[in-house]
C-alpha cells in the first residue's frame, strides 16, 4: 500500500512518524509526504497532552534530544484565571494528574470536608506544583517517566523540523517539495489516484492523507465534503500570537498553560525554554484589531515590562469554528486543520492529530473492499469526539457567572449550549460526572476533566446521603490531609522546570 501525505507542519509529520514507525518494516507499505515549498506552517499550537509521551517514545524520538531542540518545557496541565466571577483570587487548575486514589469517591469527599479550598487543589498535589514552576519529574527520572502525568510546551515550528529529519532519516518516509497542480482521479471509483506536481510528475498512492491545513486541498476543495460551521457553539474568531523574551535567562518557566479570561475572549500564556508564547483569542463581533492588540500588550506589560509590550511583533489568525461533515471519504482521509479547528482553550489541536494517525494506523485497510467500512468508522468515532471537543469547551464559558461585558452575556447565553451538555448538567446537579456519562473507551475528556472544570468553576452539585457519601465523610479529613502531605513533599523534591530543562540541555540523558 502506498500512504500519500499532503502537507508538512505538525500534522503532517506527526502522521507520517506513528504511520512509519509501524509499517517500516513492512515492504508491502511505503510512507510519501509532499509538501509545497511555498507554504509555511501556521505553528501556533504549542501546548500538548500526555499522550505526546507515548508518541514520541513510540517513533523512536529521544525525550532529551526533543526537549533540546524543540526549545520544550513541561506541561502538567492549565491554570484558568478569572473565568468564574472575575475576581483578583478566581482561579483553577486542570492538572493532568487524576487524583489521589482513583477508586476513592474524591468530590464527594472534598464536599464532606466543607471545600473549605479549591477543588483541584484539594484532591491533586499538582497545582501546587504548579504554582511553585516545579518539573514532573526528578533530575534522575527515566527519559518519558514522571513522578506526576505531563505533556509538553513546544516550538511547533521546530517540532516539525525535527520530526522531518527523524522521519527521513530514520523511519524511511520519502519527502518531496514541490505544488500540487492537480489531483487525478479514477472516473469510475471518484477515488485519488495520484498528484500532479509541477517538478515531481505524478506521485501515485492508494490511501491520502489530507493535512493541508484550513484549506483542505483534497478533502475540501477536490471532494468538497460541506465544513459543519459551529460558530453557534464557540465565537471566538480570531487569535492574536507573540513571542516573549524572558527578562533573565533564569527566569521561571511555567509549568502550565495560564489561561486568562478578559474582556472579549483570553489570553494564553505558554512558557517554553527560550521564550513565551502568548495570545489572545476574542470574538470580532465584540472587539477590533487595535482593542485586542492593547488587551494582549496590556497582559505582556503586567506579567513582564512595558518595554517588552511595545515592542512586540503580533501576527493575526482567522478562526473559523468547526469540522468536515465527513473526515473519510472515499481514499482520503483529513488530518489536523483539514478536518477541523476550535479555538485553542484545552490544546486538542494535536491530541487530534495523534488520535487520527492512532486510528488509520491501527485500521489501515488493505484492501479496496475494507476501505468504505474503516472509513464509516472512522468518521463516526471523530464525529463524536468533535461533539465532546465543543461541550467540554463550552462548558468552560457556560458555569461562569461573569456578565460584566457583552462578550461573556453572549457565551453564557443557555441558548449556546447543546441538549447534551445541557441534560449532563441537569444530571450533575445531584452527582458528580462519571463514567456513565460518556461513551468510548478512549474519551478526549474523561469524568475527571469534566470534575476539574464543573468544581472549579463553582459548580453546586447537591450530593444526597448515599453510603459512598457517608464513607467518604468519615475518610475525608485524612484524604484531604494526604494531599497537603504529597504537596509538601513534591515541592521540597522536585526541581525547578528550569533547572531540570537546563540539564537535560547541558547532558545527553540518554546516555547517563
Amino acid at each position: 500500500m502506498q500512504i500519500v501525505i499532503l502537507g508538512g507542519g505538525s500534522a503532517g509529520w506527526l502522521t507520517a512518524g506513528i504511520l512509519a514507525a509501524e509499517y517500516q518494516q513492512d515492504d508491502n507499505v511505503t510512507i510519501h509526504l509532499v509538501e509545497s515549498p511555498d507554504v509555511a506552517p501556521i505553528g501556533v499550537g504549542e501546548g500538548t497532552w500526555p499522550t505526546m509521551r507515548t508518541t514520541l517514545s513510540k517513533i523512536g524520538l529521544c525525550e532529551s534530544e526533543f526537549i533540546r531542540e524543540c526549545s520544550a518545557s513541561f506541561k502538567q496541565g492549565s491554570k484558568f484565571v478569572g473565568w468564574s466571577t472575575g475576581e483578583k483570587d478566581d482561579s483553577y487548575y486542570h492538572p493532568f494528574t487524576a487524583p489521589k486514589n482513583a477508586d476513592f469517591c474524591s468530590v464527594a469527599a472534598w464536599h464532606a470536608s466543607g471545600q473549605r479550598q479549591n477543588y483541584s487543589v484539594s484532591v491533586s498535589a499538582q497545582p501546587a506544583v504548579g504554582e511553585a514552576f516545579l518539573a514532573p519529574k526528578q533530575v534522575a527520572t527515566p527519559e518519558y517517566a514522571g513522578v506526576l502525568n505531563y505533556g509538553y510546551h513546544l516550538d511547533a515550528g521546530k517540532f516539525g523540523q525535527l520530526l522531518m529529519r527523524h522521519c527521513t532519516q530514520n523511519l524511511k518516509v520519502k519527502h518531496t517539495l514541490d505544488t500540487v497542480s492537480a489531483v487525478l482521479n479514477c472516473k469510475l471509483t471518484e477515488s485519488i489516484t495520484g498528484l500532479q506536481t509541477n517538478s515531481h510528475g505524478v506521485i501515485k498512492g492508494d490511501l491520502f492523507i489530507d493535512c493541508s491545513g484550513s484549506r483542505g486541498l483534497l478533502i475540501g476543495e477536490h471532494y468538497k465534503i460541506p465544513f459543519v460551521d459551529c460558530s453557534h457553539l464557540s465565537i471566538n474568531d480570531t487569535a492574536l500570537a507573540a513571542h516573549v523574551p524572558y527578562i533573565h535567562p533564569d527566569d521561571p518557566i511555567q509549568s502550565v498553560t495560564v489561561s486568562t479570561a478578559q474582556a472579549c475572549g483570553w489570553t494564553w500564556d505558554i512558557g517554553l525554554s527560550s521564550r513565551r508564547g502568548v495570545g489572545y483569542v476574542y470574538s470580532s463581533q465584540y472587539c477590533d484589531r487595535a482593542a485586542a492588540e492593547q488587551t494582549l500588550r496590556d497582559y505582556v506589560a503586567f506579567t513582564a515590562n512595558a518595554e517588552i509590550a511595545q515592542t512586540l511583533n503580533i501576527r493575526s489568525l482567522d478562526i473559523r469554528p468547526g469540522y468536515r461533515k465527513e473526515f473519510w471519504h472515499k481514499n482520503c482521509v483529513s488530518v489536523g486543520m483539514a478536518a477541523g479547528f476550535i479555538e485553542p482553550l484545552e490544546a486538542s489541536a494535536l491530541a487530534l492529530v495523534e488520535l487520527s494517525a492512532n486510528l488509520i494506523r491501527d485500521e489501515l485497510p488493505r484492501s479496496k473492499e475494507a476501505m468504505p467500512i474503516v472509513a464509516e468508522r472512522f468518521n463516526n468515532i471523530f464525529y463524536y469526539r468533535w461533539q465532546r471537543i465543543l461541550e467540554f469547551l463550552k462548558l468552560h464559558y457556560v458555569l461562569s457567572a461573569r456578565r460584566d461585558t457583552p462578550y461573556w452575556r453572549d457565551v453564557t447565553s443557555d441558548t449556546s449550549i447543546t441538549k447534551n451538555l445541557e441534560d449532563l448538567l441537569l444530571l450533575w446537579r445531584d452527582r458528580a460526572p462519571n463514567q456513565y456519562d460518556f461513551l468510548q473507551v478512549e474519551e478526549l475528556f474523561p469524568a475527571i476533566s469534566y470534575q476539574y472544570v464543573l468544581y472549579g468553576m463553582g459548580y453546586n452539585t447537591r450530593f444526597s446521603n448515599t453510603p459512598q457519601q457517608c464513607q467518604s465523610a468519615s475518610l475525608s479529613a485524612e484524604y484531604i490531609e494526604s494531599i497537603s502531605h504529597d504537596a509538601a513533599k513534591f515541592k521540597n523534591h522536585l526541581p525547578s522546570n528550569r533547572q531540570l530543562i537546563n540539564h537535560i540541555s547541558k547532558y545527553d540523558l540518554t546516555k547517563i
